[in-house]
Parts: C-alpha cells; structure tokens; sequence
C-alpha cells in the first residue's frame, strides 16, 4: 500500500518500486490522500488550475483523478482509492511559499487523514509514504499520519520527486521522533523505468508546470534514477532509494535479483539533476 499527498506524488517518486512489486507479483494499491473537488474554490485555489490552461468551470480534481487511474493502469497496480479530503490551497493556505510551512494549529485534516488510512494499512505488508522532501505541508501531514497508523518495521518511505530534482542530495528520513530503523534500501528500477516514465505521462495537467513538458518527463526521471543509484552506491544504473524498517528491508531485499532487485547500503557519490519548480 502507497500513501500519496496528491494525485501523482507516488508515480513520480516511488513509481518504479510500484512497478517492481506489482510485476513481482505483489498486490500493489495507492491510496491519494488530498482529491475532494471542491465548488468556488478560493482564487489562490483557483488559480492552480488557471495556470495550467485549464478553465475555472472545469473540475480539476476530477481531471486529475482519471489521470491517477489511468497511470495506475500503466503501472500495473489496482485500481487507486481517492480520499476526500481537501489540498492545502482550499484548508486556508493562501499562496505558494504558506504551501511550504509547517502545519497550522487549525489544520485538523491530520487527525482525519489517520483515521481514514488505517483500514486501508492495517492488511498491508509493505507501507510506502513520501519522506517529505520540499516540505509542502500536505506531504508532512501525510507523513505523520502515516508514521502515526503504520508499524515502522514495515513502512518504507520514499524521496520525494519532483523536489529531489532540485535538490538531490537533500536529507530526508521518517518523521522526527518515530523508531524506525536507518537502513536505506536502493531499488533496481531499470527494467521498469520506462513504465514509470509512461505512467507519469498520464499526469497530462501536471507535467508541464513539475516537469517543463511531457517530453522531459523522460529526461527528468531518468536523471534522478541514475543520480540515486549513484548517490547510494546501488548495484543498479536506475534505482529508487527508501528508508526503511526491518521487515521491509527483508521483503525488498527477497525480490528477484537484477532487474528487478534491491541493493542495500552505499556510499555516497554526486551526480547533478537539473533543478525544477514544483507545486501541487
């Protein structure tokens, strides 16, 4: 089970793994936290469908649900499950720099959101959810909820793309706080990149705001992949990295060798990723 702030955070950033588990054999589902439309959104709202050239009758959150159904086809996984719960933009949050600040005291959607994912966890064998790289305050309240409802042995999360592009080497882990162990696993992505790639291609709305056009998605992905293979040593060209527990470094370290395998620990090494903007 992936746990995603917004209608593509969990393709974007951890697709690969998605694909891997789901070709492995896995019963793969991601459940979106922040996809409630939303009638006369506020004109910061607003605004976030206006300049992606879509017009203020159109109902963007339901366009960007059938884009997440359609790149889960991509990938392999079940068919996704929509929370309906508001973004940031419609819970008060008025501009693009209050995105990227901690939650407000106001903000209760954390509570609502633990509530609603603990059903969907609770059978789980693997938990993925994103580390929080950027800080966009949806994605830290994902991570709580997360670190809140499921056993640390069994979550791994995931660095956060597109805000890994622009940083690449940025420091991440679980939430503060939660025990949970340090180990981070690098999975081989390789054989599966170009689904990954396909699937984030279905994000039609967004693409060209995270990526600069759908002929960068490629680009971009491919350079992140081969920059945290780097980063962590991993035995593999293309991989995706998580933090993890001890039950799921044992289920991802099972995974069949080479193509579709994980590598544990490694050094550190550089490779640079063209910076990118990202808003969701």
């Amino acid at each position: 089970m992936a746990v995603s702030p917004h209608l593509d955070d969990a393709v974007f950033s951890a697709g690969g793994v998605l694909a891997v588990l789901a070709r492995a054999g896995w019963s793969v589902r991601v459940v979106t936290c922040f996809t409630a439309s939303v009638d006369d959104p506020c004109p910061f709202a607003l605004s976030t469908q206006l300049d992606k050239g879509l017009p203020p009758e159109a109902d963007y959150m339901a366009l960007r649900r059938a884009e997440d159904t359609a790149a889960q086809r991509v990938l392999g996984t079940l068919p996704p499950v929509h929370l309906p719960l508001p973004e940031a933009p419609h819970r008060g949050y008025g501009s693009a720099p209050e995105l990227f600040t901690p939650p407000r005291a106001g903000d209760t959607v954390g509570a609502e959101l633990e509530s609603l994912i603990r059903p969907h966890l609770a059978p789980a064998d693997l938990v993925l959810a994103p580390q929080g790289i950027g800080g966009h305050v949806d994605h830290l309240i994902t991570a709580r909820a997360v670190a809140a409802a499921a056993p640390p042995s069994r979550t791994c999360w995931w660095r956060d793309v597109p805000y890994l592009a622009r940083a690449p080497h940025a420091a991440g882990g679980p939430p503060s706080g939660r025990p949970v162990e340090a180990s981070e696993v690098t999975v081989d992505i390789g054989t599966v990149l170009a689904r990954k790639i396909a699937a984030a291609a279905c994000y039609t709305t967004q693409v060209g705001f995270q990526f600069g056009g759908t002929e960068r998605v490629g680009e971009v992905l491919s350079a992140v992949a081969r920059s945290e293979a780097c980063r962590t040593g991993g035995r593999c060209g293309h991989g995706e990295a998580l933090r993890v527990g001890d039950r799921a470094r044992r289920l991802l370290e099972a995974l069949p060798p080479g193509p579709a395998g994980a590598s544990g620990d490694g050094r550190d090494a550089a490779d640079g990723v063209e910076g990118l903007g990202a808003r969701s």
